[in-house]
């Protein structure tokens, strides 16, 4: 069965805890207990109280908003067509930070307007950074159509600003559902009150929209996680080094090259779950055994050598930035790509991205929260990357604050 990955996106209040908790709720979803828990709770507020759809994601948000957590809210669930992983991020300006993990590998962006308030900040942002990451299809959920009496000129009027605001964005596919997740309109079920929307369902759409797999390079890219070195009597010789394949694939005799020190050497034995394989694809978590005596430690890289990756201390790279401090020049950082480690700095702000107009402006240095910003940095030691277009798990990096040990950003390799 496929699975769609999917995130929510929007404004603190526009109602994606709601929608999410109707698409769950009507859609059969929601476990006997959930339900009876979730009916207590919500007599809480009052006796007449209906259940409180957002408290089915509310629980995970009230950790994070207290600073227990700052991942993203997950919820999983299936239909008859399809599997499903929704990524709930945070509404919150200060938690923008945040969809860039729901983001990095969604197939879909549901980006949610408050239909009284059309077209906000928070909306321009969540595209920005979804045409960023290079989410393949985004569907704008115009919600809360119940409190504009369901006007369609109200839906339309949103729909031609977003286009016209998102032409230059390189977004590849966008769609537009009016819908009211309060009254359950157009979420599981085709609404009664608007009768002049003639396109699917949020569900009906979330089953059938096509699936785009980002295309990617099949160059074959291996990280080191971990060296294995028992060095016990029945293993005094095992050297193994563990970790996942984030592109192409890894066959037994393979001729490869290790990175940064370029040592070429041959892939001598694979294994997966203990066991020895002839070959590993993108996306396995393996053990490869090199035919020589190779240096290799955590954070080196293990490539073809068809198509090497770029290994330099400077690059370019587009930043979110994400801590509440803003940049200081000549601030130090650490680099953390996957399992590689460096110091580094900000050579260079080169230039910021406008939100409101998608234009690159020069001559601001700062980078200020939520601030995305075109950078040059320089790392103590060799980064090997492909650019994130390429390559999202070697085109991606967070700066990592040395003193307070907070990510400060995250960035793409342009």
């Amino acid at each position: 069965m496929e699975l769609l990955r999917f995130f929510t996106a929007g404004n603190v209040d526009d109602g994606k805890s709601t929608l999410i908790g109707r698409l769950l709720y009507d859609s059969d979803s929601v476990s006997t207990d959930i339900l009876e828990t979730l009916t207590k709770q919500s007599k809480i507020t009052g006796p007449h109280a209906d259940i409180d759809l957002a408290l089915l994601t509310d629980g995970l948000r009230a950790e994070r908003e207290q600073g227990i957590t700052i991942d993203v809210a997950y919820k999983y669930f299936t239909t008859g067509k399809r599997k499903f992983i929704i990524a709930d991020t945070p509404g919150h300006v200060q938690y923008t930070r945040n969809m860039f993990t729901g983001a990095s590998n969604a197939n879909l962006a549901i980006i949610l307007v408050d239909a009284r308030h059309g077209i906000t900040d928070q909306t321009k942002r969540h595209s920005i950074l979804s045409a960023i990451l290079g989410v393949p299809h985004v569907l704008v959920c115009i919600n809360k159509m119940d409190l504009v009496n369901y006007s369609e000129a109200t839906f339309k009027q949103i729909e031609s600003e977003y286009i016209l605001f998102a032409k230059n964005l390189g977004l590849k596919t966008v769609s537009f559902i009016p819908a009211s997740a309060l009254a359950g309109d157009n979420v599981v079920k085709k609404s009664k009150e608007m009768p002049w929307y003639k396109g699917p369902a949020l569900l009906d759409f979330l089953e059938t929209v096509e699936i785009t797999e980002v295309e990617r390079s099949s160059a074959a890219r291996f990280q080191v996680q971990y060296v294995i070195r028992p060095q016990t009597e029945t293993l005094h010789d095992y050297r193994g080094f563990a970790g996942r394949v984030s592109g192409g694939s890894y066959q037994k005799g393979q001729r490869v090259k290790v990175l940064p020190s370029g040592i070429e050497t041959e892939i001598e034995k694979i294994e997966i779950h203990q066991q020895e394989v002839d070959a590993a694809e993108t996306n396995s978590s393996v053990v490869v055994h090199l035919k020589d005596d190779v240096d290799v430690s955590r954070g080196n890289s293990i490539v073809s050598l068809d198509k090497l990756p770029q290994t330099a201390k400077e690059f370019t790279a587009t930043v979110c930035w994400m801590d509440h401090s803003a940049f200081i020049p000549g601030q130090k950082f650490l680099l953390q790509q996957n399992s590689f480690r460096s110091k580094a700095i900000i050579k260079e702000v080169i230039s910021k991205i406008d939100i409101h107009s998608f234009n690159e402006y020069t001559g601001d240095l700062s980078l200020k929260l939520n601030d995305i910003g075109k950078i040059l940095i320089k790392t103590a030691e060799p980064v090997s990357f492909d650019s994130y277009v390429e390559n999202r798990n070697t085109g991606s990096f967070i700066l990592i604050n040395e003193a307070t040990n907070n990510t400060v950003a995250a960035g793409t390799i342009n």
